[in-house]
């Protein structure tokens, strides 16, 4: 069995080499550049171990990963033309760089890029592979299209903010898993424990980005510290601080939010403070946290095939980054 930095190594060295044809540059050029950015790599890993949880990993599951991982930046180059960004992973964003057009056109190509590997593997799991990639392709559109509708609206609840986070970074994970289980052979109920384990990990996963975003270091985080803020999006660190917070921080809280002022950050993270956003994340992010951990004890494999995913997910809520 791998660890998950071992199959990074792995994979890596596999989608390192230029994806795209040479001509036209002025498309494919901007397209590696912004696969050559690099990142984690989480999505394409966890479909491998999905697999190795298992069986020995098969060829097939490095093409599902490779799709995985075209899929997922595809979705970056787009949220970063819909957020506005400047910065991913500490470069540049594609439409700043480039331009917005051509960063459309990127994202387009990426995703197309991904449905050519899907298309290589064997016939017999593609029909269910190819329903799962769909659907969750579908669900993460969804949930950025609430994403911004939330950034637009006063009231949002925390179950809702959880729903949206689900469809948005949530089910990518979980189908990761599910499909390289589904290539090891698992069973059925198996794919279900495996896709909830990585749909609570996720949630996981979102409340510790969400924490970063506002607390973490721009030169560890890849990007600009305090961007949700100043997007007014509703993470959950803001929606507990509107419901704790007194009447007097709840309308300061309100007044940041129609404004741009240069000190709105630190005027935000300030309420924040007084009313211990940190701590209470800290707790909910153990708490979903402890129900992934259920399912993946629920999967019906030796324990010891499961290390590396343990170890995976305790270092996802632990990075600073």
């Amino acid at each position: 069995m791998l660890s998950f930095q071992e199959l990074s190594t792995k994979f890596n060295q596999l989608f390192d080499s230029d994806q795209f044809p040479t001509s036209p540059s002025s498309l494919y050029e901007p397209g590696e550049y912004f696969l050559k950015i690099g990142g984690k790599r989480i999505r394409p890993i966890l479909c491998l171990l999905g697999n190795e949880l298992f069986n020995e990993i098969h060829p097939d599951s490095y093409q599902v990963a490779k799709a995985i991982e075209l899929f997922h930046n595809f979705t970056l180059v787009h949220d970063d033309i819909m957020d506005e960004a400047s910065l991913r992973r500490g470069q540049q964003t594609v439409h700043i760089k480039y331009d917005a057009n051509t960063a459309l056109l990127v994202g387009d190509v990426m995703l197309i890029r991904a449905y050519e590997f899907l298309q290589t593997i064997q016939p017999q799991y593609l029909s269910k592979i190819l329903k799962i990639f769909n659907r969750t392709a579908r669900e993460v559109c969804e949930g950025q299209q609430l994403d911004m509708d939330y950034s637009k609206i006063k009231d949002v609840t925390l179950d809702q903010y959880i729903h949206m986070i689900t469809l948005k970074t949530s089910v990518l994970l979980a189908a990761s898993l599910e499909i390289g289980a589904i290539i090891g052979g698992a069973s059925e109920s198996n794919c279900k424990h495996l896709y909830e384990f990585g749909r609570k990990l996720g949630i996981a996963f979102q409340i510790q980005d969400d924490y970063l975003d506002a607390y973490g270091n721009a030169a560890d985080f890849g990007k600009e510290v305090g961007g949700d803020i100043k997007q007014n999006k509703k993470t959950f660190l803001l929606l507990h601080a509107l419901q704790v917070a007194n009447i007097e921080q709840k309308a300061q809280l309100n007044l940041l939010l129609e404004t741009n002022d240069d000190d709105k950050v630190e005027k935000v993270l300030s309420i924040f403070n007084a009313c211990g956003v940190g701590a209470w994340a800290e707790n909910l992010k153990t708490k979903f946290m402890d129900e992934a951990f259920a399912h993946l004890e629920s999967i019906a494999v030796v324990e010891v095939r499961k290390q590396p995913l343990v170890a995976l997910a305790n270092y996802l809520m632990n990075r600073n980054k």
